[in-house]
């Protein structure tokens, strides 16, 4: 049990280059897409598919869809800032600042500050040299019973995401969540691109590889007793 603690806490997001020469093996994904498919799901409906991209021809296509940034996003991503580590340690919630474009760490954004170049160039270098993209699908007109807003379904779409995630960094596989290909027109363009069903939507797609060089970032999380209430709400610990 140790052992599967350890594994949760060393989970990171491997937000760097690839090797494009270091093929992950074939049992290897196996066992992570067979992990996503024990993830635990609303009514046991598995409501999702996933699409493996391996073919660098199509890989360069996907990476050469332009698309700005979300103003949206930007401006709500600046409320979880911390703009020091010292800040984010305290905190022990959100983001460093630094982890994005300078242009988006003000809070005053307005939608001419935002590039394309800011968040494209680096993922086109990402989805170049990556050797496994994968998208995962779901229908939005499925749902469990009685779950308005499909809110179980959003959930068990998580639980699979973390079961690929956790196998693959047991078998020493990097793991990166690309959330931009679910947006809007990058979602549209993507769709036609991949012939997905105009039923189907993006929910996040990932990156499989071996990382050629190491990224440290500050990791902070709650303590137990920041977030357990014992009997009654407001009764902090146990």
């Amino acid at each position: 049990m140790n052992n599967l603690l350890d594994l949760i806490k060393d989970r990171h997001s491997s937000r760097v280059l690839f090797d494009p020469n270091k093929p992950v093996k074939k049992q290897d994904l196996n066992k992570i897409l067979e992990a996503g498919s024990w993830a635990p799901t609303a009514h046991n409906m598995q409501n999702f598919e996933v699409i493996i991209v391996d073919d660098k021809k199509i890989l360069k296509e996907i990476s050469s869809v332009k698309s700005a940034a979300s103003l949206t996003f930007v401006r709500e991503s600046y409320k979880q800032m911390s703009f020091s580590v010292e800040e984010l340690e305290k905190k022990k919630t959100g983001v460093l600042g630094t982890m994005f474009p300078p242009a988006w760490r003000k809070p005053d954004l307005k939608k001419s500050d935002l590039k394309e170049s800011d968040g494209n160039s680096f993922m086109e270098q990402e989805l170049n040299t990556t050797p496994i993209l994968g998208i995962v699908l779901y229908d939005p007109s499925r749902r469990a019973p009685a779950s308005e807003g499909d809110f179980l379904g959003i959930i068990s779409l998580g639980c699979v995401m973390e079961n690929m995630w956790l196998m693959a960094n047991s078998l020493g596989i990097n793991f990166h969540i690309v959330s931009s290909l679910s947006e809007g027109a990058f979602e549209k363009k993507i769709k036609e691109m991949m012939n997905i069903p105009d039923k189907l939507k993006i929910a996040y797609s990932f990156r499989l590889g071996y990382a050629i060089s190491t990224y440290k970032y500050t990791r902070v999380r709650r303590d137990v007793e920041d977030f357990t209430h014992h009997n009654k709400y407001g009764a902090k610990g146990l």
